[in-house]
């Protein structure tokens, strides 16, 4: 009988010949694809969509709020804060993940819904949590509220 398969510390199995700490791709064992739809986005176009959407924001505040001068930045953080509680509970999509082709899911495949939106987007302005991040690049504000960010 030929051994084609190891397990890992973690319980899951590794493909023979690979060694016991093999980590094959972010959202493997979410049973997603490496590459193209539905498999987990990179880095690079989760931080280019929220400079759109930050920018965006800061777009709104500046030419249709005009609040004086320090006022900006809460404004800013405000309208941000608003825009992704909403876009990304009724859609997983806010302007900047579009423009990156991006969207957030829920692993259980419902929508992301109000609460677990407020509770991602909450932690995510904390900053720390989405850069404490798993190997399937789920930040802290990922696994609190059950969703993933993938490309379209």
């Amino acid at each position: 009988m030929w051994v084609t398969e190891q397990r890992r510390a973690d319980g899951l199995r590794t493909p023979a010949g690979e060694s016991a700490e093999y980590q094959g791709y972010p959202g493997q064992d979410l049973g997603l694809p490496e590459t193209g739809q539905r498999s987990v986005s990179r880095w690079g176009r989760r931080i280019g969509a929220l400079c759109v959407d930050w920018l965006l924001c800061s777009l709104i505040v500046i030419f249709l709020v005009r609040p004086p001068g320090v006022d900006r930045t809460y404004w800013t953080l405000a309208i941000f804060a608003a825009q992704d509680v909403i876009l990304t509970a009724v859609t997983g999509l806010t302007v900047g993940k579009l423009a990156f082709r991006i969207r957030v899911v829920r692993l259980d495949g419902r929508p992301v819904g109000l609460i677990w939106a407020f509770v991602r987007t909450l932690m995510l302005l904390l900053v720390a949590p989405p850069l404490i991040a798993d190997k399937d690049m789920r930040g802290l504000h990922d696994r609190a509220s059950n969703t993933i960010v993938v490309r379209i």
